[in-house]
């Protein structure tokens, strides 16, 4: 690793025009034309990964990108991204940390001891994740990702209540362990009206230094039934490469570290194909159900037209 050269930045060109999300007057992140959930409702197959990679990704095309860390109990953007250092406050807003042009915010900036527990129950770990949109300088941004914990609790339905949300990735690995918890959360997320914009499968298959051959180490197909049932694209496959988990590990994403590598123009394809299914589904949101996030407080029925 240390005789790899320094990662360059690859501004890329100034995008078009974006299409953004509707904003309501209430919105949390007013500034962020588009949020998207990277979400799976499985722990382990690489969540935290694909949503580093896609932000640096998107911000090597020329967007404004931002990355929360909404993993409470499990918070990876500190190491992945290899950045430390506490958050300061203007003493209206908590000033995000920056990273490759990215702006980032984690739980894992707040704690003294990176190994400590976050011992939280449902109403602070909810507080926590709100408090991260509303009370965080983020500015504008074209797209504002966040890194959603496992499982179908309390953040994945404070978010549903609480955000507008241009869409939800949802990340599987292709084995049926992993897609039946997927199943749950493609379940949820059609229950509380947040749109799935498409399927990633990670780790479908490796190929050796000898061989040219595709070894499905956990099966085939995996990322295709989860595309059919979510009614959604599958972006793409991502092969289970050393180099990923190496980089990583060293705080800076492959995407980042190793623009021009296969496993790099793999992220970035699947990036490309999200920018256009997004500016696909804000073109066409006008005739969209509306859900109403008062939480209870407007007498109707939660999704309305």
């Amino acid at each position: 690793m240390s005789d790899s050269p320094e990662p360059t930045q690859d501004a890329g060109a100034p995008p078009a025009a974006l299409p953004g999300r509707p904003i309501a007057p209430n919105d949390p992140v007013p500034g962020a034309k588009n949020i998207v959930l990277v979400m799976s409702g499985k722990g382990g197959v690489g969540k935290s990964t694909v949503a580093a990679n896609l932000a640096l990704a998107l911000n090597r095309s020329g967007y404004r990108v931002g990355l929360l860390d909404a993993d409470i109990y499990g918070p990876s953007v500190p190491t992945m991204l290899g950045i430390t250092g506490q958050p300061m406050s203007d003493g209206q807003k908590i000033q995000p940390l920056q990273r490759f042009g990215v702006k980032l915010m984690s739980i894992g900036f707040l704690l003294e001891d990176n190994k400590a527990a976050v011992v939280w129950r449902g109403p602070m770990l909810q507080g926590a994740v709100v408090q991260f949109l509303k009370d965080v300088a983020w500015g504008e941004l074209d797209y504002l990702l966040l890194d959603l914990p496992p499982g179908t609790g309390d953040v994945a339905l404070t978010l549903s209540q609480q955000v507008r949300s241009s869409g939800a990735v949802m990340v599987t690995t292709p084995e049926e362990v992993a897609l039946q918890d997927v199943y749950k959360a493609v379940s949820m997320n059609q229950k509380v009206g947040i749109p799935i914009t498409g399927v990633i499968e990670n780790q479908s298959y490796f190929i050796c230094d000898g061989c040219d051959k595709k070894h499905f180490l956990f099966g085939e197909g995996g990322g295709q039934k989860i595309a059919e049932m979510a009614g959604a694209p599958l972006l793409g496959q991502l092969p289970l490469d050393p180099t990923v988990r190496q980089w990583g590990d060293a705080g800076t994403p492959v995407v980042q570290a190793a623009p021009q590598s296969s496993i790099a123009q793999a992220f970035q394809k699947i990036a490309e194909q999200l920018v256009e299914r997004l500016a696909e589904a804000n073109r066409s949101s006008a005739g969209a159900p509306t859900i109403d996030r008062s939480g209870g407080v407007n007498r109707h029925l939660p999704i309305t037209r």
